[in-house]
Formats: C-alpha cells, sequence, structure tokens
C-alpha cells in the first residue's frame, strides 16, 4: 500500500463566497468549474480544475483562511498569469528562487494562500539532454 496521488486540495471560503470564487478560479486563474454531487452541493462551495489540479472550496463557519499552509499550482505561462492577476486586481509576489522553477504568491478572494509555479530549464537539467548526433536534427 502506498500514496499515489493527491486527488483535490481543499479550501475554505465562507458562506455566499460562491459568484467570488468562480469569477477567480474560472475567471482569472483560467480554471473551469466540476459541478459537485448533489448530496454534497446542498452545503455550498465549488470545484475547479485546471490540468491535474483540483481545488475544492468548501464553506465554514468562522472561516480563517488559510495563510501559510497552501497548494501550489503548476501553470505554463507565470509572468502573463502574473501580469493577469495585477490586471483584476490581485496582488501577486514573487517568489524565492528554487532550482528547476519560477514562482510567487498570491491569494484568492478569500485569503487563502495560492502559490504558482513554472517549471523551468536548468543548466543541470539541460546538460542531462541527450545530445543530438552529428549530421542529425
Amino acid at each position: 500500500m502506498s500514496v499515489i496521488g493527491i486527488d483535490h486540495v481543499q479550501l475554505v471560503m465562507p458562506h455566499g463566497g460562491e459568484e467570488q470564487a468562480r469569477r477567480f478560479y474560472c475567471g482569472v486563474l483560467g480554471m473551469r468549474e466540476i459541478a459537485k454531487p448533489a448530496h454534497l452541493a446542498v452545503g455550498g462551495g465549488c470545484w475547479f480544475a485546471g490540468g491535474a489540479a483540483r481545488i475544492h472550496l468548501g464553506v465554514e463557519e468562522g472561516h480563517r483562511p488559510s495563510r501559510k499552509a497552501h497548494p501550489a499550482l503548476l501553470v505554463d505561462n507565470l509572468t502573463s498569469l502574473a501580469h493577469r492577476l495585477e490586471m483584476a486586481g490581485v496582488p501577486f509576489t514573487a517568489g524565492k528562487p528554487l532550482d528547476g522553477y519560477v514562482r510567487g504568491d498570491t491569494s484568492d478572494p478569500f485569503g487563502n494562500r495560492l502559490e504558482l509555479m513554472e517549471r523551468i530549464a536548468t543548466s543541470a537539467s539541460i546538460a542531462a539532454l541527450p545530445s543530438a548526433e552529428p549530421g542529425r536534427a
């Protein structure tokens, strides 16, 4: 028996925040909404997906955002997404260096921290690529 992956990350939001969540997760981050099963939808909240990433937002009384614990979402163009966040009035802070990534932080409308990460080629990863044989493209 072993852990084989993460199905989703659950974040919290206050009651009635579904439209704000949709504007941010779909409109700004470009994720799509996934319908919640009817027996779970009665409690409010909403679910989103983008690539293999799944974010579930659940309603919590006495909502307290997660400012330290966070999902780290892989993105394909961090510069473009950071610009889109800024244009939407959502602050973005560049992250500390981490080999193989360029990254930064933002928050959803409910104050939950989100780390955004783009994979980049490093000199070590480029050196590990097989070199082309002479005369072959």
